[in-house]
């Protein structure tokens, strides 16, 4: 984990935007992106959710890691929503045991659920049932979880820069260049 910490607080100084705030939340950070990372790298499908209000990064998340210009293995990274179009009508314990029974079907590797937006919203009673799950919090402290304001002005800013790091992350554990080890 020391590696990572020490990797992740170089990236952050070496980011030429205002990225300063990161360092003091690096601790929470690591053993998230870790996680997530190690995840992805094991072949797991990551299941993207969002609420409404932050669909818009859903779609930048998708539209941006398996970018060709990277140059890297494409990765299983997916939109639940896409794929499950009834998502949204899911509301019992039972409708989402079918649902996990059919998404284990689905990825027989596995798989992970990436959740951003508000605690309160429907789809985490999905991402709260798995403990692999890769969680951006708004409003809320919820444990594993990486906590975020919607209040705060420069929140589209933040999320983009999280980003920025998992993908700088994901990138340096494919290419050896990191160690989630050590």
């Amino acid at each position: 984990m020391q590696q990572l910490l020490k990797w992740t607080l170089e990236t952050i100084r070496e980011e030429e935007s205002c990225f300063s705030w990161m360092e003091e939340y690096r601790y929470e950070w690591a053993p998230l992106v870790k996680s997530a990372v190690a995840q992805s790298i094991e072949g797991k499908t990551v299941l993207v959710m969002t609420d409404e209000s932050h669909k818009w990064f859903g779609k930048y998340i998708l539209n941006s890691v398996n970018d060709l210009r990277k140059n890297r293995p494409l990765l299983p990274f997916y939109q639940l929503s896409e794929c499950f179009p009834n998502l949204h009508n899911i509301h019992s314990t039972q409708e989402l045991q079918l649902l996990e029974d059919m998404l284990e079907i689905s990825y027989p590797n596995g798989y992970y659920i990436w959740y951003i937006g508000k605690g309160e919203h429907p789809y985490t009673k999905l991402a709260f049932r798995c403990d692999d799950s890769f969680l951006w919090i708004m409003d809320e402290e919820v444990q594993n979880s990486f906590a975020l304001r919607s209040s705060d002005t420069l929140l589209d800013i933040k999320l983009l820069q999280l980003y920025k790091l998992f993908d700088k992350t994901l990138s340096a554990v494919l290419f050896g260049d990191l160690d989630l080890e050590a």
